[in-house]
């Protein structure tokens, strides 16, 4: 299917701005403060999704207190809850540049969500930002009561990089003792740190012009493994796990245009033959980042929104 047309437009206008399409000659720093630049600092408040309300907090972490930030949706009752940990190559990227992901699951779902705000790298190598999440998981889990939610009813979510540390949670709360998953809504997630571009060819096809570079792909890797023997923990490269049997329900979402597409797939399809229940959805003429490109490409706001009613159908 050709290119989203409305993507295609922005794409087109970026590569013609002078604007640097990659952020390798970068630092980290400059790296996040273009994300955020040409996210939350952009976005038009009148367009967010509208929740009930959001209160800031902090969660126990193995090396101090995690930001979180808790959004609860217009209904009452026990809801489920949603764990959600934000993309960007686990450099980039904060509960502000994904305010608007969050917003969406929570108002479309009818979930509580807590958006994690894990230690980053390269300042914080693996596994410093999954311990965080998986301790921002089970602490959800024990305050489930007070959070509002339903402790049969716990779903975990990400994007990118969110979604190999939700992969990963999900393959440890499930092998080591908890907490009990319902779901999880993996979204075109990173999942395989080998560097072999023949085990996932869009890695190739894809890996110029569309937002996420391969070039990107190796500087965030070269800064969130600092030890090529992480490359084969499952913790990293969920994909390479020996046993996926018992884990929860998963929602896997991938882009036609993402480098990740492939390696998104055959976790998919891992699962599957694991005996897992999985819904795949590909979503033609798309690129990487497509859920949050909702306000200005129609099949991107459609297709985030199927994502939303694939996970509030599976809680429900």
């Amino acid at each position: 299917m050709p290119l989203d047309p409305p993507v295609a437009a922005v794409l087109e206008m970026l590569a013609n701005s002078g604007t640097p399409m990659s952020m390798v000659d970068g630092t980290p720093q400059q790296a996040r403060d273009a994300f955020r630049s040409m996210t939350f600092d952009i976005r038009d408040p009148q367009t967010l999704p509208q929740v009930r309300s959001i209160e800031d907090g902090t969660v126990p972490g193995p090396a101090g207190d995690i930001p979180i930030r808790i959004y609860r949706p217009e209904a009452d009752g026990p809801v489920p809850t949603v764990v959600f940990f934000h993309g960007g190559g686990f450099v980039i990227g904060d509960i502000d540049t994904h305010d608007d992901h969050t917003r969406l699951i929570c108002r479309d779902v009818e979930a509580v969500v807590v958006s994690v705000d894990y230690r980053l790298a390269p300042e914080h190598p693996f596994p410093a930002g999954f311990e965080d999440c998986l301790a921002a998981t089970q602490w959800v889990a024990e305050h489930i009561a007070e959070l509002g939610g339903d402790i049969d009813r716990i779903a975990i979510a990400g994007d990118s990089a969110g979604g190999n540390l939700a992969a990963a949670v999900a393959l440890v709360t499930a092998k080591e003792g908890g907490p009990k998953l319902a779901a999880q809504l993996l979204i075109y997630p990173g999942v395989d740190f080998r560097e072999d571009d023949d085990l996932h060819p869009s890695r190739v096809e894809n890996g110029e012009g569309l937002f996420l570079t391969a070039e990107d792909m190796r500087w965030f890797r070269s800064h969130y493994l600092h030890d090529e023997a992480h490359v084969d923990d499952p913790r990293a490269s969920v994909l390479l796990a020996p046993d996926l049997t018992g884990l929860p329900p998963a929602i896997v979402g991938t882009g036609e245009y993402d480098p990740l597409r492939d390696e998104g797939e055959a976790y998919a399809k891992a699962l599957e033959d694991a005996g897992v229940k999985v819904v795949l959805r590909r979503y033609d003429g798309l690129i990487h980042g497509f859920f949050g490109m909702g306000t200005w490409s129609p099949a991107s706001a459609a297709a985030a929104k199927d994502l939303c009613e694939e996970l509030r159908a599976l809680l429900s």
